[in-house]
């Protein structure tokens, strides 16, 4: 909304000099036959301004909105210019954070990769020694193929090799939108890419059975409700 405000002097009203000519003549000619008659006739000069077209307005709209037109549209210039500045600088710092955040979910999610083959090999040791102590007290042997079938079985509950593997492509396409110069609307697929990661993490956090896994998988999530948060502030 735009509001003009002329100067004081180009405030006032206009006098239209010919209606007002032409209002006296038509009261002299009154005056004229009157004074004749000899009867006074006072003109009230205030009632003269008030009668239809003496008074204007100091300018119509038409040449308020030519005066006004090329200053309005000077400075809605600039402030567009400075809000496309402030929101590509606003943009800026907001994908450096999550990048920075997709940086921390990589380097916890190459924790739980790295820490995946071990928990498998724990818990052969494990079961093995606590196999080995139970046989031993009843005096029996096991077999080594039951001993494997079990271990298999774990290893097959506990793989969380395809979650961490869509976790690290959901993390690729993440960046890709990030970087992507395209000026299409990427806050909804953002999200989206955050609920999936989360989804992952999710599952692995109740697929592994193992603490140092499990406080890895604290630190994904964590990163990624901050990204979630922050995608909100993305068209």
């Amino acid at each position: 909304t735009v509001k003009i405000r002329l100067p004081d002097a180009e405030a006032a009203c206009r006098i239209n000099d010919q209606a007002l000519l032409v209002y006296l003549n038509h009261l002299e000619t009154i005056h004229a036959k009157f004074a004749s008659q000899d009867h006074a006739v006072n003109i009230d000069l205030t009632a003269l301004l008030a009668l239809p077209g003496v008074m204007q307005p100091p300018d119509d709209e038409v040449a308020l909105l030519a005066r006004a037109r090329p200053v309005v549209r000077e400075l809605t210039g600039q402030a567009c210019d400075r809000l496309i500045q402030m929101r590509c600088r606003e943009g800026q710092a907001l994908a450096e954070d999550l990048q920075g955040q997709c940086r921390l979910i990589r380097e916890h999610l190459g924790q739980i990769i790295e820490r995946a083959p071990q928990v498998i090999d724990q818990y052969h040791q494990r079961l093995r020694s606590r196999i080995g102590e139970l046989m031993a007290r009843a005096k029996l042997k096991v077999a080594e193929p039951e001993l494997i079938r079990e271990v298999a079985l774990f290893a097959e509950r506990a793989d969380i090799g395809e979650e961490t593997a869509r976790t690290g492509g959901h993390l690729d396409h993440f960046n890709e939108v990030l970087e992507s110069n395209e000026e299409e609307p990427a806050g909804r697929t953002l999200d989206f890419l955050a609920q999936e990661m989360l989804r992952e993490a999710n599952t692995i956090a109740s697929k592994s059975n193992d603490a140092g896994i499990s406080r890895a998988v604290v630190q994904v999530k964590g990163a990624i409700d901050r990204i979630k948060e922050q995608v909100q502030n993305v068209e």
